[in-house]
């Protein structure tokens, strides 16, 4: 595997809060280690990398939106594809009718809060790709979150919620765009983007119909949103998108609208910029406006980020984006074919990925070209171990572990089978304190086995279960661990065992 050849011939530098640490031969130890004690290991437990975000099931087209500290991502569910055909199947996205939810506070420890269930919320869509989500606080007094998604490739529908992971409601029964709305004059409107500007008003872009030429195709669309966030409220307008071909989205930036899209595979035969470099083929370029709904009034900038392929990030691929903002940082969230060998694939099924960027917005927007890695965004913060922490959190799995829904909407439970699984946490912050018991939330029967950097030799705690109903157990810990910053390993099993939150003390 390329991931341990890196590992085990480099010395690897990481860096938490600042602080910077060789873990070059405890790497090594603990990637021998885990290769020793299970079967199926995800690639990102043997490097220090933070892409994917999540490694044990396929996501694409990612969205976000920040809430009370913490950025909530969603994406297109391609495990739903990919469960239906197979890793002998191809990724047609005929079978995707759920939304995938996670969330982070410091961009590198992922909770997994399960599936937006579009095909029970709205049974009247056909499929459901691409989500597009923004949030604003209401005359109630609650934060509304409004999430469009692509009713396949035929139109779009909005979701609605007063919290990030739900429950989620169908507001209209109906896409908030098709050939049938009242001045809905284009054929197919798909892959919405949505933004709120400084004014409070919404903003819809999309793709539609069918292109008329390879340069100037003249599909890509906006249109004002009404104060519903679930009405239009202007006609639609064309973006002269060169090269348009989908992923439309959307962002406001200092009094500049910020419209980016993916270009599409044809030959750059025609390109009118003598300063502006042709695109390459199916990249992320961006346009901007400071009057978004005259035709006139946008400006190509350039292109910002090339096809995972190009890169050698996994092969090519289709490529979908979304530049989000997150504790004063931007971001660009993206997919990438991370996964396709550790699930024994070549079907086409994609992973969100994620690459900080430095956005120029003080002098007309510039991005700057930004590529997709494995390596991904640094830790924001520490993980604190000492607070209860949800089994949904990881930053790396093994043994493909799978969760299920368990309580309130949003709370998922790692499912221990008769083989091994385990969850990684990155960057916990043992500098202060040195613990002194263990505790887990649990039910069935299983063993939790505890490690804190080093899989070899005994575990820092072992906590046997058998209860029947949901126990919150805790055992003494009598090894001494140093004084530093590492990584959990919770390695657990147990045939109808589950995990579902834990702490130190």
């Amino acid at each position: 595997m390329f991931l341990k050849k890196v590992l085990l011939s480099t010395v690897l530098v990481i860096s938490f809060w600042g602080c910077k640490k060789k873990v070059d031969a405890q790497t090594i130890v603990v990637n021998e280690n885990l290769e020793a004690k299970f079967a199926n290991v995800s690639p990102k437990l043997l490097s220090d990398n933070a892409n994917p975000l999540l490694d044990f099931m396929f996501t694409a087209d990612p969205t976000a939106v920040e809430y009370n500290g913490r950025i909530y991502v969603y994406a297109t569910n391609d495990h739903q594809q990919y469960e239906k055909v197979g890793k002998d199947g191809k990724n047609s996205y005929g079978y995707t009718r759920t939304l995938v939810m996670m969330s982070s506070d410091d961009m590198v420890n992922w909770t997994y809060h399960g599936l937006i269930n579009t095909a029970e919320v709205a049974p009247w869509i056909a499929l459901s790709w691409a989500p597009s989500i923004t949030s604003r606080l209401e005359a109630d007094g609650k934060t509304h979150f409004y999430l469009y998604y692509s009713n396949g490739g035929i139109a779009s529908a909005v979701l609605t919620s007063t919290s990030p992971v739900g429950p989620w409601s169908d507001p209209l029964g109906k896409n908030i765009v098709d050939p049938s709305v009242p001045g809905v004059d284009v054929d197919n409107p798909f892959d919405p983007g949505v933004m709120i500007d400084d004014q409070g008003t919404g903003w819809l872009v999309f793709g539609a119909g069918t292109p008329k030429t390879k340069y100037m195709p003249d599909n890509a669309r906006i249109v004002k949103l009404g104060a519903d966030m679930i009405s239009l409220a202007s006609d639609i307008s064309k973006i002269p998108a060169p090269y348009f071909n989908e992923a439309s989205d959307l962002n406001f930036i200092n009094g500049t609208w910020v419209y980016s899209y993916c270009t599409s595979w044809d030959e750059r035969t025609e390109w009118p910029y003598t300063n502006i470099a042709k695109p390459t083929v199916c990249n992320i370029s961006y346009m901007t406006s400071k009057t978004p709904l005259n035709l006139d009034s946008w400006k190509y900038r350039d292109n910002y980020f090339k096809n995972t392929g190009d890169v050698n990030v996994g092969p090519f691929t289709n490529n979908h984006t979304h530049l989000f903002k997150f504790k004063e940082k931007y971001y660009l969230a993206y997919h990438a074919m991370y996964l396709q060998d550790y699930f024994d694939t070549k079907g086409g099924f994609r992973n969100v990925g994620i690459e900080a960027i430095l956005v120029d917005a003080e002098n007309d927007v510039t991005f700057p070209m930004v590529n997709a890695t494995f390596k991904g965004p640094s830790q924001l913060s520490l993980l604190n171990p000492f607070v209860v922490q949800q089994a949904e959190t990881t930053a790396g799995t093994s043994g493909q572990v799978q969760f299920d829904t368990v309580g309130i909407v949003g709370n998922m439970v790692a499912i221990g089978k008769i083989d091994k699984q385990c969850l990684m946490v990155r960057g916990a912050d043992f500098s202060k304190q040195i613990p002194a018991k263990f505790e887990a939330r649990v039910k069935g029967t299983g063993r939790i086995d505890v490690y804190v950097n080093n899989l070899k030799g005994p575990a820092l705690v072992s906590l046997m279960c058998d209860v029947k109903d949901w126990t919150t157990l805790s055992k003494k810990i009598k090894l001494n661990i140093n004084k530093e910053v590492g990584n959990i390993y919770f390695v657990f099993n147990g045939e109808g065992f589950l995990f579902d939150e834990w702490k130190f003390y």
